[in-house]
């Protein structure tokens, strides 16, 4: 709990507090309600009331002084449907602010923060509600599904901002959107292929965010006086869809780079507009791809770590409550062990916790099986295993799973006579005083 008060401080309740409609004497009230409600994600238990008896044991056994809260199950839930989707926001909020505070050492990384957006589906519950409220994904009679999208602060693994939506209806691009208000300044957005669209990246230059997206096949990006796009690696280019340039839009400037591959079909194409080469080399942008597999790491420490594979809330209400808590209890748990990690020396890398390790450690806290110091110095231990790997990760293959293909390459193209002109009459038109 001493770890936790770092986090969730008296102004973050206080500011918790203040966005919901208190009750006079309720029987929940707001600080066990929620503590209990993010207790639940980290204990063991088959089903919600037994992970809810071990999570409220708990609060009652750091808060003795305190007004006991309701000892039923059902009352739990009762007073969780009371509780409002604000509270819960300004809590993450909350949280949020704390996390440039106290991981504000190991936020920037040269010169920027770079933040990977992905995201995933997790089952729920075949309930009428739910299967008529976020409909089905896949094929038919499948279960329904609740689409998850979340920004990962790559160097550390902690997830930073998050976005809900039906699994079959979502759309990654648009909830990107949505999430630009959360981001830090100096934040670098680092996406994989599903990313690109002249609206999306319109909308992060026009936040003053920057970004490192893939590119696929699918992307024509033109180059002023190109003569041979194989030995294209660096360097400026106009991103002008066919759709823009009949609408007479602007094209972007923006600078694409080639990360080579063991063969030229796997080379990775990449696109930001940071068009200075010495702010932003070609080996920064490498590594920042290349962590780009802690978005993959949080949703496998979220679903499997801490099984969320599947929802148990059985309607809508209580599942966006649900969703919601976990995502921060989530958060909390990958936040106290990056925190606690021994600072690294200048010639090493530093070092990023285990979710495994840390789970466990708390789990033991929760036990009473340690004082506050010894906590602390198992959570400094709890390192992330670190070791060359000689075989594929992959033992066979998974019957539901289909073979991964890496995207295409760009179309590097050269500006036809008529682009030429039509180029030169939208940048006229844009510069117009008029216009």
């Amino acid at each position: 709990m001493e770890c936790m008060r770092d986090f969730l401080t008296p102004e973050v309740w206080k500011q918790v507090r203040n966005a919901g409609n208190p009750r006079k004497m309720p029987r929940w009230d707001v600080h066990p309600l929620l503590c209990v409600l993010l207790f639940m994600t980290w204990t063991c238990g088959d089903s919600l009331p037994e992970k809810f008896a071990t999570a409220r044991g708990f609060y009652v056994l750091c808060h003795e002084k305190k007004k006991r809260p309701g000892e039923t199950f059902q009352g739990f839930q009762q007073a969780l449907e009371k509780l409002t989707m604000p509270v819960l926001r300004t809590l993450a909020n909350g949280i949020r602010r704390r996390l440039e505070i106290l991981l504000a050492p190991r936020l920037a990384a040269d010169g920027f923060i770079p933040l990977g957006c992905d995201g995933t589906r997790c089952e729920c519950p075949r309930t009428e509600e739910l299967e008529k409220r976020l409909g089905v994904f896949g094929k038919e009679h499948s279960a329904p599904m609740l689409w998850i999208t979340a920004l990962v602060h790559l160097p550390t693994g902690v997830p930073w901002s998050w976005r809900f939506g039906c699994g079959g209806k979502a759309s990654e691009r648009k909830h990107l959107c949505l999430l630009l208000p959360c981001l830090p300044k100096l934040a670098m957005i680092v996406t994989d292929a599903g990313y690109y669209g002249y609206e999306v990246i319109r909308e992060l230059i026009q936040a003053n965010t920057f970004f490192l997206i893939r590119m696929c096949s699918n992307v024509k990006l033109y180059v002023e006086g190109l003569e041979d796009a194989s030995k294209f690696y660096d360097g400026e280019v106009l991103y002008w869809p066919e759709n823009v340039q009949n609408k007479g839009g602007k094209p972007l400037r923006l600078r694409a780079i080639r990360l080579p591959g063991k063969t030229s079909e796997s080379d990775v194409w990449l696109l930001t507009n940071v068009l200075d080469a010495e702010r932003f080399s070609r080996q920064t942008a490498s590594r920042f791809y290349r962590w780009r597999w802690e978005n993959e790491g949080y949703f496998r420490t979220y679903k499997r770590t801490l099984g969320k594979v599947k929802f148990m809330s059985r309607s809508v209400r209580l599942l966006h409550r649900e969703a919601e808590a976990t995502m921060m209890a989530t958060q909390l748990l990958l936040a106290q062990g990056a925190v606690a990690m021994p600072k690294a020396s200048a010639d090493e890398a530093a070092a990023v916790c285990s979710p495994r390790r840390v789970l466990l450690t708390i789990r033991y806290a929760m036990q009473g099986g340690m004082s506050a110091r010894k906590f602390a110095e198992r959570l400094s231990h709890a390192t992330r295993e670190q070791r060359n790997r000689e075989t594929r990760k992959q033992k066979r293959e998974w019957p539901r799973r289909k073979p991964h293909k890496p995207p295409g390459a760009p179309q590097i193209l050269s500006l036809t006579t008529d682009q030429k002109a039509l180029l030169a009459k939208v940048l006229d038109q844009k510069c117009h005083p008029n216009c």
